[in-house]
């Protein structure tokens, strides 16, 4: 299973583009600004889309890809999430207002979207590759992912903050090679992460005493003009997990 970076940052500007990874060709993990960047033979190609929540910057290219490639394609794109987050989707997004209904184009038969509940815990099996939906505690339901080839997985934590559910379900996977977390503020924003249920810092330190394992962790959702002080006191502050910050374009194998 190969895992590529689409986007990683907390926010837009220059070359920076919002969370998405492209697991080998055809399944989207989250579907921020990056996205866009893929030629338009590889966006056909997608047939799944797990999102972690229901916040713009992980949803924004979901829209965008169904209206561009749906002529392109035999069969529906499906849309994976927790019950909580597709009813946002299907209020707030996908509601003739915002963005017209995949699901009801060309018909309710034969749509060129749709959707597919999941449970947190739930494991989905793709060609073999199994995805889980993993514990978040953010202000929107949300969930992270566990992607488990049979080798190695990664474990992706999505929009979090402290949360007892995630490193239980981590410290089970017992190939864990990648751990993907958030830490979207610096330590001097503490009080905005906590009112935003994100990491900073301080926070993320805490958290990984939780780890049993030793996989190799990498920082994501930093904020734009934010990452080297961040990073500095990640480094700093948990700097014997030895994390990186997570880059577009880094590829994973697992």
């Amino acid at each position: 299973m190969r895992i590529r970076v689409l986007g990683c940052s907390g926010g837009i500007g220059g070359s920076l583009r919002t969370t998405s990874f492209l697991v080998d060709d055809d399944i989207l993990l989250d579907a921020g600004t990056g996205v866009g960047d893929l030629p338009l033979e590889a966006l056909a190609k997608i047939d799944h889309v797990f999102v972690s929540h229901s916040h713009l910057d992980h949803v924004t290219s979901i829209p965008f890809l169904v209206d561009t490639v749906c002529w392109m394609r035999s069969a529906p794109i499906v849309v994976h999430g927790i019950k909580d987050t597709l009813d946002i989707l299907r209020a707030h997004l996908f509601n003739w207002k915002v963005w017209p209904d995949f699901t009801q184009i060309p018909d309710g038969e034969n749509p060129f979207m749709t959707y597919r509940e999941l449970r947190v815990g739930e494991t989905v099996e793709v060609g073999g590759r199994r995805i889980t939906a993993l514990p978040a505690n953010h202000t929107v339901p949300a969930v992270g992912y566990l992607l488990d080839s049979g080798r190695a997985s990664l474990a992706y934590s999505g929009d979090t903050t402290v949360n007892p559910g995630l490193w239980q379900a981590v410290n089970e996977a017992p190939n864990l090679r990648y751990l993907i977390i958030e830490t979207a503020f610096s330590n001097k924003e503490r009080e905005i992460a906590v009112a935003s249920k994100h990491l900073c810092p301080a926070l993320l330190a805490r958290e990984l005493e939780n780890l049993k394992g030793r996989p190799e962790v990498f920082i994501t959702h930093l904020k734009p003009g934010e990452g080297a002080l961040t990073m500095k006191e990640v480094s700093e502050a948990a700097g014997r997990w030895r994390p990186r910050m997570l880059e577009n374009h880094q590829e994973f194998t697992i």
